[in-house]
């Protein structure tokens, strides 16, 4: 899958650097490379079915992957043969059942195998059968939620060609994903595309361009869009302006946001639980309690009754503000009662506040009673528990903690430290990764790959450049050879922080040292010449890689739809 960039950025290098580097790039790149179809296991797939194949237009079923052994390496081997399975029955004429292939497509997006499961989603359309409507629906949320706008627009058109319709719900899946590339101009144009095609954007589409709006330009920005939406017409609804009362208080502009919130009736509006949470939040974080519980009291009736969210705002704040006491008795409350029950989030920031005043005590008590509650820590447990490590004398109680919590989980040693660097790296406390990772290599544990690439992603997050280039240094020398991930990781994250022509040296450094660059190296670098403001370089490199075949038809055809990029496809 080739990975997007999901932020821009400024221009640091000039165009006659970067020329320089692209023609390094293509004095490595190999003259010629093929494609294969994944079918060449398909004869053992297909013994392993056991099956004589059906008459052609009869419908036929998937092997079952979903039983036997449930450990994830043989999931995997059998979700994979499910799918060459598929794949080899429908290019021979014959039809799928519609749930299992449906089901596949789920499994394959659980897996994070997004490119199988549109590939699924392609061939069910192929074989004339008409898929799920809230499975395509699903699969363009989730490639575009995980930045992946390109292949989601590439689906949409494709399932248009087989004559299924795509409907308005399904665009503001793309509207969203572009809004989150950071691209409130070419959304409102691709609005407009959509309104040209017959399509009439929903309440919700404006939502999307509104929020876009605020975080891209401001909250003033977004009012004066919702203006304009309304002058043309449109109808936005409570959701539009609960937008515009998020980025008010984003902004700290409370008092603006309180006299929307009562003007809403008068609107049209009635405030529901989420217009009242989003003004509570921000009474609770400046500390006006007052005005907070004359909020919460007002707070009654179905569309206004206190949510989990509601609570875990109040956890929250009493929390940052030290009133870690007030916050464990919310949280009791919410036990005894019942009506809510207590997960991740609203326990993380007690934790994360006992960490940072060093009672470990509290943190192992507060830890006992999520267990004793069925409260699985999850990616920000790990982190409010790396507070400690600001404190060099702490680490091991930090690392001690983290070892009670693998304790009692289920998955395997080397999974669950793997995962707890991750999460830190994720949310650029690589710091705190560094030094729970020398504790957990003192205990028997072993960085592998992934590992590494999860070091180097908080790094360049951190625009720590240096020291992601020097992570490579640390792998050879405690002999381990880094692979094409951790040089895509490092690549990426080079672009994503404006250092493109350092990119280019990373690559050639990868050839140098005989690793062969995959399809989403080079990717990597078109997409960070194009980020760079250098459309154009960009667009005559692909096309040289096109006619190198080291990047695929689909994939030109993709960054030419998701940029906008004016090139006709070279055919070879």
């Amino acid at each position: 899958m080739a990975i997007m960039l999901h932020s821009s950025f400024p221009v640091r290098n000039p165009s006659p650097q970067l020329a320089g580097k692209s023609s390094g790039l293509l004095a490595h790149a190999p003259k010629s490379q093929s494609f294969p179809l994944n079918n060449s296991n398909f004869s053992q797939v297909l013994s392993s079915t056991q099956k004589p194949l059906p008459p052609k237009d009869s419908i036929f079923t998937l092997p079952n992957w979903r039983s036997g052994r449930t450990d994830p390496r043989s999931r995997e081997v059998k979700i994979n043969d499910a799918f060459l399975y598929l794949e080899y029955m429908v290019g021979k004429g014959h039809k799928p059942d519609v749930a299992s292939a449906t089901q596949l497509m789920y499994d394959l997006c659980k897996s994070n195998k997004l490119r199988k499961a549109t590939r699924v989603m392609e061939m069910v359309v192929k074989a004339s059968t008409i898929p799920d409507a809230a499975s395509y629906t699903f699969l363009v949320n989730h490639l575009c939620r995980r930045g992946n706008v390109g292949h989601a627009m590439q689906l949409v058109e494709t399932m248009e060609e087989y004559g299924y319709p795509t409907n308005t719900l399904t665009y503001n899946s793309l509207v969203r994903g572009l809004c989150m590339r950071g691209n409130l101009n070419k959304s409102l144009q691709f609005v407009e595309k959509l309104m040209q095609k017959g399509l009439i954007p929903n309440a919700f589409t404006y939502s999307i361009l509104l929020e876009a709006a605020y975080k891209e330009k401001g909250v003033d920005e977004a009012m004066k869009l919702l203006d304009d939406m309304i002058a043309k017409g449109a109808k936005p609804n409570l959701v539009s302006h609960n937008v515009i009362l998020t980025g008010l208080c984003k902004e700290n502009r409370t008092e603006e946001a309180v006299q929307l919130f009562r003007d809403l009736p008068a609107k049209g509006f009635n405030p529901n639980v989420v217009s009242y949470n989003i003004l509570l939040r921000s009474l609770c974080y400046e500390g006006r309690w007052d005005e907070a519980n004359e909020l919460l009291s007002e707070m009654v009736g179905e569309e206004r009754a206190p949510s989990i969210v509601t609570y875990n705002i109040l956890i929250g704040s009493l929390a940052l503000k030290g009133r870690t006491d007030q916050a464990l008795e919310v949280l009791d409350e919410l036990f005894r009662e019942g009506r809510f029950k207590p997960d991740a989030a609203s326990y993380n920031p007690v934790l994360a506040r006992l960490c940072k005043e060093r009672k470990i005590d509290d943190v192992i008590m507060c830890l006992d009673q999520m267990s004793f509650r069925n409260c699985l820590p999850n990616e920000g447990t790990y982190n409010a528990i790396a507070v400690l490590c600001d404190d060099g004398a702490m680490v091991e109680e930090a690392f001690s903690i983290i070892k009670n919590l693998r304790n009692k989980n289920e998955s395997s040693f080397h999974d669950f430290y793997r995962n707890v660097i991750t999460s830190l790296c994720r949310k650029g406390n690589t710091y705190a990764a560094f030094r729970l990772l020398y504790q957990m290599t003192s205990c028997g544990f072993t960085p592998d790959s992934y590992t590494y690439s999860s070091l180097i992603r908080g790094l360049c997050l951190e625009r720590m450049l240096g020291p992601a280039m020097d992570v490579f240094r640390a792998m050879e020398e405690n002999g381990f050879r880094p692979d094409v991930d951790n040089y895509n990781a490092l690549v990426l994250g080079l672009c994503k922080c404006g250092r493109t022509d350092l990119s280019f040296e990373v690559y050639e450094m990868m050839v140098e040292k005989g690793h062969m660059p995959n399809e989403t190296t080079y990717t990597i670098l078109v997409e960070g010449m194009i980020y760079e403001q250098e459309k154009e370089m960009a667009v005559g490199l692909l096309s040289e890689l096109h006619v190198r075949r080291v990047v695929s038809r689909s994939t030109v055809e993709r960054l030419t739809m998701q940029y906008d990029l004016e090139t006709p496809l070279v055919h070879v």
